[in-house]
């Protein structure tokens, strides 16, 4: 298959920390996934009384909708755009799955943030370092038509620019994810004004490829049909190599590299 992303989507990933892969996988992909999370609720889909929570987690599946939804050809092919060819792992089947419900609740997990990868030392919050260890991509699968009252993942646009500095210092040891996030809010970074919010809408089968710094949150659900998505990372081969003898950056390491004043 030939390139799924446009120099002016690379570039923008780049710039923004995101791209709007729209069709990276079948609608019908998407509804024999939703049947299988729908039963693994427990709940009617046809009845809103037994939606009684904000929110529901599935544990991460590995049922074939899954699987190809994970392996379409044309995220493959965007993978090897993002980061590189030969520098990812395919994925088994997808992670844990945030099912957002229509309820009056705060669902009491929608600050902002940027996700950590990895454990240190049996640690309740997950680390980040500035090569992205064990995540070369946050990704965003949606199963369901998500439109701006169905709790859209809410995205800081080019925050994942904000994040290097933080992490330099710390170098490969890397950072707590909790206690970045307080430092970079209390440096007024983490919710800036300076950096406008975009909303992750769009259709059953649509994908957001996001670089593994950016800065997120969830929101409540204002609407009235149940949001289904999963947001699994990208495993890469190695750790992303912000300074590179050979100079051949991949988009995420360049976009680590513009955070950090070196391009």
């Amino acid at each position: 298959m030939g390139d799924a992303l446009t120099p002016e989507q690379i570039e923008g990933f780049v710039r923004d920390g995101f791209v709007h892969v729209r069709e990276a996988f079948p609608r019908s992909v998407a509804d024999a996934a939703r049947a299988i999370l729908w039963r693994r609720t427990g709940l009617d889909p046809d009845d809103p009384a037994t939606w009684t929570q904000p929110v529901i987690r599935i544990p991460g599946a590995a049922d074939e909708p899954f699987r190809v939804a994970a392996n379409s050809p044309r995220l493959h092919a965007a993978f090897d755009q993002l980061v590189g060819k030969g520098q990812w792992l395919p994925r088994g089947g997808l992670g844990t799955f945030p099912i957002r419900f229509p309820h009056p609740d705060d669902p009491g997990d929608s600050g902002w943030h940027m996700d950590g990868s990895y454990s240190v030392d049996g640690e309740t919050w997950p680390w980040l370092n500035i090569s992205s260890r064990e995540r070369a991509l946050l990704m965003l699968f949606l199963f369901s038509d998500v439109g701006p009252d169905e709790a859209p993942t809410r995205i800081k646009v080019g925050s994942h620019l904000d994040v290097p500095p933080f992490l330099r210092e710390a170098g490969e040891g890397g950072r707590n994810m909790l206690e970045l996030c307080q430092e970079m809010d209390a440096a007024g970074k983490l919710d800036s004004d300076d950096r406008p919010l975009a909303l992750a809408t769009g259709k059953a089968g649509d994908v957001y490829l996001c670089h593994p710094f950016l800065i997120h949150a969830a929101q409540p659900h204002r609407g009235s049909v149940p949001r289904f998505i999963a947001q699994p990372p990208l495993e890469p081969t190695g750790p992303l190599e912000p300074e590179r003898a050979d100079g051949a950056y991949s988009p995420v390491e360049l976009a680590i590299r513009h955070g950090l004043g070196l391009a």
